[in-house]
């Protein structure tokens, strides 16, 4: 073989090595890959507006394909429409869902927490208290709620733990303390377990004092964590939604539609109630309790009060079919997940609370506001006097002032009167006047000339 040949040969064997020791290094795997990990915090109360955030976050998670998702877990309970929408969103996502209880899952915390793939509790942790309660305008407790609720909460709890294959008798134990568990729970005491009590009886997989600790005992190495919080468009929707507010908006609502329905035309009053029911309905339709029947209902109660408004003078059966239509529309969308009689009861009772404080205040603005400085320069109280020069009779009128003359035609009340050939339409002062009788003119007012009997002569 030639030198050219040899050292042709020699360079395409080294070409050759070349490229398999690149795709040797190309195609083997980068341990050093990063793990995306989303962070979700859970915490205060748990109302409306967090179920579209979580719901946010597992789309996102498996868009940028994340290994998990992590909830940190740190509440005393909440809603439980908005704990049952988290928990499905929890259960139908493809990605591995992580509850890191730090410190506590109480109630509606302990569903969400049951809905995840994998438990995580820290030191000194708690999971459980869940029984249904009814809460007041303020979010306080006040009693707990049917048994037809318990009942449907209770096979939640445990529908969610077989799903996840974890004791479905603990999960019930949760909610309703006529469930028993020898050496665990006694009948009339709810469940409530500590972090050493859960890893025991299977309802809790691993204990971690931190995110990073756990991600480390789940073995998820070179993990980014990615934090998510809620946007200002989910911090308003939990705003509208609290009760306080949306109760609050309702009021404003029915305020300003009473107001505009006792005033002329179509002004400030229905500009201020249209935006608050509209408020009231969109925060309620992000949160998915409100949907097309809400929204056509309360969209035919403006339509029958503006029919009573601009067509129908007064207010009667068109305008209380439009409230009670309102009503209704404002009731429904207030009813989410599990809401059965005594929840129902709760927010008519809240609905008509509100309206009963819009009919309150209405009747009030209306008997003081033109009493007040802003009244008084919203509603013109100058009367124009006939000293002053300001008349609403036409002037040739008063020229039969104090005359005398006779009826012409019989006055009942009004009639034809003659005043020395001239006829002119007159109206007696209440009483019927034969024609032919002497009449004398008392005064004019507006376009009527007002006339009596004539008794005779006058000092």
């Amino acid at each position: 073989m030639s030198f050219v040949k040899k050292t042709f040969f020699s360079m395409c064997l080294l070409a050759l090595g070349l490229l398999t020791a690149g795709l040797s290094l190309y195609a083997k795997p980068d341990s050093t890959k990063t793990n995306i990990v989303y962070v979700a915090p859970v915490k205060g109360v748990i109302d409306l507006g967090l179920a579209p955030f979580i719901e946010r976050v597992l789309r996102e998670a498996e868009k940028n394909q994340a290994v998990a998702v992590v909830l940190e877990i740190n509440t005393f309970g909440g809603r439980v429409d908005a704990a049952v929408q988290i928990r499905d969103a929890l259960l139908n996502s493809p990605l591995r869902t992580i509850a890191f209880v730090d410190k506590r899952a109480i109630s509606a915390g302990a569903l969400i927490s049951l809905a995840a793939e994998t438990i995580v509790m820290a030191p000194g942790g708690t999971i459980g208290a869940a029984t249904p309660v009814q809460s007041g305008p303020s979010g306080t407790t006040t009693a707990p709620t049917s048994e037809k609720t318990v009942s449907y909460v209770r096979k939640e709890f445990r529908a969610t733990a077989e799903s996840r294959k974890r004791p479905p008798l603990v999960a019930e134990a949760m909610v309703d303390s006529d469930v028993v568990i020898p050496d665990v729970s006694e009948k009339g005491k709810l469940l409530t377990l500590t972090t050493e009590e859960a890893l025991k009886l299977k309802v809790a997989d691993l204990q971690a004092s931190s995110i990073e600790a756990l991600l480390k005992e789940l073995n998820i190495q070179h993990a980014e964590l990615r934090t998510l919080t809620p946007n200002w468009a989910e911090e308003v929707v939990r705003f509208l939604t609290h009760p306080v507010v949306s109760s609050l908006l309702v009021s404003v609502a029915m305020l300003g539609i009473f107001l505009e329905l006792r005033t002329p035309g179509f002004g400030i009053p229905g500009v201020i109630g249209i935006s608050s029911l509209s408020l009231f309905m969109w925060g309620h339709w992000i949160v998915q309790l409100a949907g097309w029947e809400e929204l056509v209902l309360a969209l035919l109660g403006l339509f029958l009060f503006a029919l009573e408004l601009f067509v129908i003078p007064g207010f009667g059966v068109v305008g209380i079919l439009g409230l009670l239509a309102l009503l209704g529309a404002l009731v429904m969308s207030t009813l989410g997940a599990g809401s059965h009689s005594d929840f129902v009861l709760w927010a008519v009772a809240r609905m008509g609370f509100s309206l009963l404080l819009a009919i309150v205040l209405s009747v009030l603005f209306l008997k003081f506001l033109p009493k007040l400085p802003m009244g008084r320069k919203l509603i013109l109280s100058t009367e124009l006097e006939t000293s002053d020069g300001f008349s609403s009779s036409p002037p040739s009128d008063y020229q039969w002032l104090g005359r005398t003359g006779q009826a012409h035609s019989t006055l009942r009340p009004a009639g034809i009167a003659d005043f020395q050939g001239h006829r002119v339409d007159v109206v007696s002062d209440g009483e019927f006047i034969d024609a032919g009788t002497p009449i004398r003119v008392l005064h004019v007012d507006g376009n009527r000339i007002v006339v009596q009997r004539d008794l005779g002569p006058h000092t």
